[in-house]
């Protein structure tokens, strides 16, 4: 198995830790539906949430699902990616797009970057529908179980 690089290790650790922990994104995240694309970026006292077609090169969080007032927290058994707003909670995840690298960004968590920028991170695979470590193989995986995603992560800095 391969090691993982420190590019991985960040883009992991901002999923898993979420990036963010907003508590008040304003009226826009309010009108947000499952399957939207945004990018949140400022800090955490002051986020701005702006909504995006999950096309664009900004788009880097995808609405995995948005809790109820009656629910406290996001789907289990992957990884959570969590935003919160003044009357609901947005549950987010990566809107990683397969053959594109990543890397970090102050201001918004997680950028899309040149494959050759230093400590990148390449998406191999993006397997929908499938919530599964063990389809990565070697590679690092990204799990998340609603809806049900799979990212292969590799070292983006060490392609041929």
């Amino acid at each position: 198995m391969k090691k993982a690089g420190l590019g991985i290790a960040v883009v992991l650790a901002l999923v898993l830790l979420g990036g963010f922990v907003l508590n008040q994104l304003g009226d826009v995240a309010k009108t947000a539906r499952v399957g939207d694309c945004a990018r949140i970026s400022g800090s955490a006292d002051n986020p701005k949430y702006q909504a995006l077609d999950c096309a664009s090169e900004q788009a880097t969080v995808k609405i995995a699902k948005i809790l109820q007032w009656n629910e406290d927290k996001c789907p289990t058994g992957g990884m959570d990616y969590s935003t919160y707003t003044g009357e609901s909670t947005l549950c987010l995840m990566p809107n990683f797009v397969e053959g594109a690298c990543y890397g970090q960004d102050p201001d918004s968590g997680i950028t899309k970057v040149d494959c050759s920028t230093k400590d990148s991170v390449k998406v191999g695979k993006v397997l929908s529908g499938k919530a599964d470590r063990a389809a990565c193989g070697d590679a690092r995986a990204a799990v998340f179980p609603e809806p049900a995603v799979t990212f292969c992560l590799e070292r983006g800095d060490r392609q041929q």
